[in-house]
């Protein structure tokens, strides 16, 4: 994988992953990640970044563009869908557990969902997510009776944190 397609933000990673379900068009993705819509409620999009995202998915290879389509409301629509290297990028990213706890709000969400979406199973994702999770609680709790000051506070909250993430993984 190169460093780039390692470097999708998590609006690449929804719109790659919405590409990858089958044949749509920016319009129809744009909607999608709306505040709400399906995929919006966990990380929503606006429209312009939707139609950034596709350049610079089609510009890595990751998508393809299929043509136009007529539209019974506007200009004829590009139709897009992943590619073969997509699809490989994004199993691959369904399975990945998140390093922080705070970005389970939103990627360790999105993946739970798509899988829910594709009809996966998320236990191998909420296994190893359960591991890093338990990892980072574990570091912190040794590490917090040290620890003084505002660090102590900050360190209080990201321990607290990680076992409200861990009690959900176990719930999920």
């Amino acid at each position: 994988m190169s460093a780039s397609e390692r470097d999708l933000n998590p609006g690449e990673w929804a719109v790659l992953t919405l590409c990858d379900e089958g044949p749509t068009h920016g319009f129809a993705l744009a909607q999608e990640l709306a505040p709400d819509g399906p995929v919006g409620r966990v990380w929503s999009v606006r429209r312009p970044l939707v139609y950034r995202a596709l350049q610079r998915l089609v510009g890595l290879g990751l998508v393809d563009e299929l043509g136009p389509e007529q539209s019974p409301t506007g200009p004829p629509r590009i139709r897009v869908a992943g590619t073969a290297a997509a699809r490989e990028r994004v199993d691959g990213w369904l399975e990945e557990p998140v390093e922080h706890v705070r970005d389970g709000r939103y990627l360790l969400l999105l993946k739970l969902l798509f899988l829910d979406r594709r009809g996966r199973p998320s236990d191998a994702l909420v296994d190893a997510q359960t591991k890093v999770y338990a990892s980072i609680e574990e570091r912190l709790r040794t590490r917090l009776p040290e620890a003084e000051g505002f660090d102590r506070v900050l360190m209080s909250w990201r321990l607290q944190s990680a076992r409200a993430a861990l009690t959900f993984l176990d719930e999920v």
